[in-house]
C-alpha cells in the first residue's frame, strides 16, 4: 500500500497529493483456509497477488502480524485491482470494525468478517475511480455521506478529531523511555568464542540479549485496566497480549566488528541450550518433551559477505563449537537436516530464487533467529528477495547494516516490515506517520523518525565530535578533497558537451517528459562523469548521447540499444528501478528503460502491463535483451589510447601515489572507481610509473576475487602496492586493512557507498593512520554530486539523533536536474 493524506481534499494547487476518497463496506472471505486470526478493530493490509493462479485480480488480506487471513471478494477485487495496478488508486487501507459497530454482522457467514476498505487517490484520478466503483455496483461512502461517521480508520479518526491523543507526544515518550534504559555489558561465551570482545562489542551484546529476552510490550502498546491491550498510536485493541519485539536494528558503523558480536549472540544461544539439556538430563527428562528442541539461527547476506562470515567463523570460534551449514550451491532440500545445525548461512539471492518454490525447506522452518546482514540490500519493498525475507518464520529478527539509509528514509520501511514492527510494517502507516512529514520538510517527521529508531536500534560511529573519545581504539582517519583543474583541451570538450546536454534537457521540460527519457538522462549524466575521469572513456559526439525525438523507440534502432546497454556495463552503480539491484539478464524496453528480465516480465504478467517509469503500455514484443558490450582492452595488456596524453585526473593520481610511496615505501593504496574501463586504463600508466598493481572488479569470479585480496594482503618487497578496485567487487564484507590510503577516483552520488569504500580499509585490524582522498574536478558535475551527498548525509545522521536535516525525497527528477546544473532559480525553501 502506498501513502495517503487523510485530508478531505487534495490541497490547494496540488494535483498530486493523495487524499481519502471514502470507503466501501466489503468482507474478508476464505478465512477457513488459513489459521491466522484477525481481531475486531484491527487494521489489515491489502496485498495484490497478480500471480495468483486462481484469480489475477486477487487481493489478499494480512493481519497486523503480516499473516494471511483471507481475501477480498472476487467482485470487489475485480474492480480495485486494475485501479491499484495503474496507480489510479494510491492506496487501499482495510480495517475490521469493532464488535459493537453498527454494521450488522448477521449479514456475514461463518469464516467471513466485515471489512471497511478506505480508498486513497490523487484528485486528478478521483473521477475515474468513482466511475469504476459505480460500474462495479460498489457503494462509496464519501466524506460528505451521512454514514461516513461509521468509519473506524485511525487516519479518518485523526482527520475528524475523534482521537484525543497527541501523536508526537506518543513518539517522544517511546524514544525517551528506550533511550534512558541502562543495559549492562555482556561477555562472549568463552566455550564458543575464542576472541576477547572490545567494550563496545560487549555493550552491543548486552543490548541484543536484553531485546531478545525482555517480555516487555512492543513500543506504543499499553495494557488497560480491564486487561485489554491497546496500541495507543492507532487505537487498535486486542484481548491477546502482543508478542514482544524480539530484535531490532543493529546499525553500528562499518568496521566496528558487528559480525563478532553476532557470533557471540549465536554462541550464547548454543551455550544456554547445552546447559538446559544437561540440567534436564540430570532430572531424567527428555529435552524434546519440554519443548527445548533445535534453535537454529539463519544468517542472510550478500555473496560478497559470505566469505567474510566463513573467515570470521574460523578466526573467532572454538573449532566444532557451532554446527554450521552453508545453504549455497548444492544444498539439501530436507528441513530436518537443516534443523540439526546451530547456524545456517545463505544469501538474499537464494531466498529470492526459492520464494515461490514450495519445496524450499527454508520457508517451512520456524527459525529461532533470523539475521539480515548488510540489510540495506532489501531497500526495495517490492523486490522478490525482500518479500522472501519478510515471509520467513522467526521468533527473533535482527536487521544489521552500517548504512540503514542510503537514499531516502523510505529505505527503512522494508526493515520495519521484516521486524514485524506494527503499525510501521504496514506501508500506509509508514507513509502517513513518517514518510510524508519528512518529505514536506516538517520537523515533526524528523523527530518521529529519531524517536522511532531510538526505541529499536543501536548505532555507534567510529568518529566522534572533537574532544570526545572514540568508542574503539582505531588509528585516525582523514578525508581530504583534491580539487583538480582540467587542461584547456579537456575544459573545452567538457563545457561544450555539458552545454549541449543542458539545452536538450531544457527541451524535455516537465517532469513527465524527463521520466519518459529517464534512461537517456542517466546516460548523459554517466558520460559527463566519465569526461571528468578521462575523455577516452566516452564518445565525443554529443548527438550520439541524446535521443533524436522526445519519445525514442529502440525497436528500430540497434545503435540506441547498444548505447543504453553501455549505461549498465560502463558504470558500477546502475540498478534496476524495480529491485534496486544491478540488473541480471538486462532488458531494455521499447521506451528506452532498463530492467532485470525477471522484474519487468513479472510486471507484464500483472493486469497493469505498463512501464513502471513512464507508464507506457508494454508487451513482451517491446522487450529487448541488451546486446553484449565489447571493449577493446579487457585485460589491460595493451592500451588503445596510450598515445594520448594522460588525463588531468590520472596525472594527479600518479603524483599523489608517488608522494605517498616516497613518504613510506611499504605503504599500500586502494584506488576505487565505478568505471571498470577506467580501472583498465589506469593499469598501463601505473605500471610504467613502477607500481606493482592488482585489479579487482565485478567481472571476476568469487574465487578470483578472494585470490586477489589475499595477494594484496601479502607483505614483502615484491608485494602489490596498489589495488585498482570497483565497489561491486570490494564493497561490503571485504577486508583491505593492508592498505592505509584510499583514493576515490570518482564520486558516487550515494554517500553510503563511499563510506563502504573507506571502511574496507578503516576498520578493526588497521594499524596505520588512514588517509582518504577524493579526486574532484572543479566546476563540473562532480562538485554537484558532493552537494547531493551532503544532503543525504544530513538525513542519515539526523535520523539517528543529530540535528540539521530538512527532509528527503527519492532521487527522481529533482536530483537528476541537480546533477545537470538545472536547478538554478528554484523557489525558496526547496531542499534541492
Amino acid at each position: 500500500m502506498a501513502a495517503a493524506s487523510s485530508s478531505g481534499g487534495g490541497g490547494a494547487g496540488d494535483d498530486h497529493e493523495p487524499y481519502l476518497l471514502g470507503f466501501i463496506v466489503s468482507k474478508i472471505v476464505g478465512m477457513r483456509h488459513y489459521t491466522a486470526k484477525v481481531a475486531g478493530r484491527e487494521n489489515v493490509n491489502l496485498v495484490r497477488e497478480p500471480l495468483n493462479p486462481y484469480d489475477g485480480n486477487a487481493i489478499a488480506v494480512h493481519n497486523g502480524r503480516n499473516e494471511k487471513v483471507g481475501h477480498i471478494p472476487a467482485n470487489v477485487a475485480k474492480a480495485l485491482a486494475p485501479l491499484l495496478d495503474s496507480d489510479l488508486l494510491v492506496a487501499a487501507h482495510g480495517i475490521v470494525p469493532r464488535t459493537d459497530s453498527r454494521i450488522n454482522r448477521d449479514d456475514f457467514k461463518p469464516h467471513m468478517l466485515p471489512c471497511q476498505v478506505h480508498l486513497f487517490a490523487r484528485p486528478d484520478a478521483a473521477a475515474v475511480v468513482e466511475v469504476a466503483l459505480y460500474e462495479a455496483e460498489l457503494d462509496l461512502i464519501h466524506p460528505n455521506h451521512p454514514e461516513f461517521a461509521l468509519s473506524q480508520s485511525a487516519a479518518v479518526m485523526e482527520r475528524t478529531k475523534k482521537a484525543d491523543r497527541d501523536v508526537d507526544k506518543l513518539f517522544s515518550l517511546v524514544g525517551g523511555k528506550e533511550g534512558k534504559a541502562r543495559i549492562d555489558p555482556m561477555e562472549a561465551p568463552g566455550d564458543v568464542v575464542l576472541s576477547e570482545l572490545f567494550d563496545h562489542q560487549k555493550e552491543a551484546l548486552g543490548w541484543m540479549v536484553h531485546r531478545e529476552e525482555s517480555g516487555d510490550l512492543p513500543p506504543f502498546w499499553e495494557e488497560t485496566e480491564d486487561g485489554v491491550f491497546e496500541n495507543v498510536l492507532i487505537n487498535q485493541k486486542t484481548e491477546e497480549r502482543p508478542p514482544p519485539l524480539k530484535g531490532g536494528i543493529f546499525a553500528d558503523d562499518m568496521g566496528l566488528g558487528k559480525t563478532l558480536t553476532l557470533l557471540s549472540l549465536i554462541g550464547r544461544t548454543k551455550a544456554r541450550n547445552v546447559g538446559v539439556k544437561e540440567a534436564k538430563r540430570a532430572k531424567r527428562r527428555r529435552v524434546e518433551d519440554a519443548g527445548e528442541g533445535p534453535r537454529p539461527t539463519l544468517v542472510v547476506c550478500p555473496p560478497s559477505v559470505f566469505s567474510s562470515w566463513v573467515t570470521q567463523l574460523e578466526e573467532h570460534l572454538e573449532p566444532g563449537s557451532l554446527k554450521v551449514y552453508m545453504y549455497h550451491g548444492e544444498r539439501t532440500r530436507d528441513k530436518k537436516e537443516l534443523l540439526k545445525y546451530d547456524l545456517v548461512l545463505t544469501t538474499y539471492s537464494i531466498l529470492g530464487t526459492e520464494f515461490e518454490q514450495e519445496d524450499s525447506p527454508v520457508k517451512h522452518i520456524e527459525w529461532f533467529r533470523v539475521i539480515l546482514d548488510e540489510a540495506h540490500v532489501i531497500k526495495n519493498s517490492t523486490a522478490r528477495q525482500t518479500k522472501a525475507v519478510i515471509a520467513l518464520n522467526a521468533e527473533r529478527r535482527w536487521v544489521v547494516t552500517g548504512t540503514p539509509i542510503q537514499n531516502s528514509s523510505f529505505d527503512l520501511y522494508p526493515l520495519m516490515a521484516f521486524l514485524k514492527f506494527q503499525p510501521f510494517s504496514i506501508k500506509s502507516y509508514w507513509q502517513k506517520l513518517i514518510q510524508r512529514p519528512l518529505e514536506k520538510g516538517n520537523k515533526t517527521g524528523l523527530s518521529r523518525l529519531q524517536n522511532l529508531l531510538g526505541a529499536i536500534s543501536l548505532r555507534r560511529i567510529k568518529e566522534t565530535d572533537i574532544g570526545t573519545k572514540s568508542i574503539v581504539e582505531l588509528p585516525p582517519k582523514t578525508v581530504l578533497e583534491c580539487c583538480i583543474d582540467l587542461s584547456a583541451e579537456e575544459r573545452e570538450i567538457y563545457d561544450r558537451m555539458e552545454l549541449e546536454v543542458k539545452n536538450k534537457m531544457q527541451e524535455f521540460g516537465d517532469r513527465d517528459s524527463i521520466l519518459r527519457n529517464y534512461s537517456t538522462v542517466l546516460y548523459v549524466i554517466l558520460r559527463l562523469r566519465q569526461l571528468c575521469d578521462d575523455v577516452s572513456l566516452c564518445p565525443l559526439d554529443v548527438k550520439s548521447w541524446l535521443p533524436s525525438n522526445s519519445l525514442e523507440d529502440v525497436s528500430k534502432n540497434p545503435e540506441l540499444l547498444k548505447k543504453l546497454a553501455s549505461l549498465v556495463d560502463d558504470g558500477d552503480d546502475f540498478d534496476c528501478p524495480i529491485c534496486l539491484s544491478p540488473p541480471t539478464k538486462t532488458v531494455i524496453t521499447s521506451c528506452t528503460h532498463i530492467y532485470c528480465q525477471t522484474c519487468i516480465v513479472k510486471i507484464l504478467k500483472s493486469s497493469s502491463s505498463r512501464c513502471p517509469i513512464c507508464r507506457r503500455s508494454l508487451s513482451k514484443e517491446d522487450l529487448f535483451l541488451a546486446p553484449e558490450v565489447k571493449h577493446s582492452d579487457e585485460d589491460g595488456a595493451g592500451n588503445p589510447v596510450s598515445d594520448r596524453p594522460l588525463s588531468s585526473k590520472v596525472q594527479a593520481l600518479l603524483k599523489l601515489l608517488k608522494t605517498s610511496q616516497n613518504e613510506d615505501p611499504s605503504s599500500k593504496s586502494v584506488v576505487f572507481s565505478q568505471f571498470k574501463q577506467m580501472l583498465i586504463l589506469l593499469e598501463a600508466p601505473l605500471k610504467n610509473a613502477g607500481f606493482n598493481i592488482l585489479r579487482l572488479d565485478g567481472s571476476m569470479s568469487m574465487s578470483k576475487r578472494l585470490q586477489v585480496i589475499k595477494q594484496f594482503a601479502h607483505g614483502g618487497p615484491d608485494s602489490p602496492t596498489v589495488l585498482l578496485a570497483s565497489l561491486k567487487a570490494a564493497g561490503a564484507g571485504v577486508n583491505l586493512t593492508a592498505a592505509s590510503t584510499v583514493y576515490l577516483f570518482d564520486p558516487w552520488w550515494n554517500p553510503g557507498v563511499e563510506e563502504q569504500a573507506m571502511d574496507r580499509v578503516h576498520r578493526i585490524g588497521q594499524k596505520k593512520e588512514v588517509k582518504v582522498i577524493r579526486l574532484i574536478i572543479k566546476d563540473s558535475i562532480e562538485e554537484r554530486i558532493l552537494s547531493l551527498q551532503e544532503k543525504k548525509k544530513q538525513l542519515i545522521s539526523s535520523a539517528f539523533g543529530k540535528k540539521g536535516a530538512k527532509g528527503d525525497k527519492e532521487m527522481r527528477v529533482e536530483e537528476l536536474r541537480m546533477m545537470l546544473g538545472l536547478d538554478k532559480g528554484r523557489p525558496a525553501g526547496c531542499w534541492w
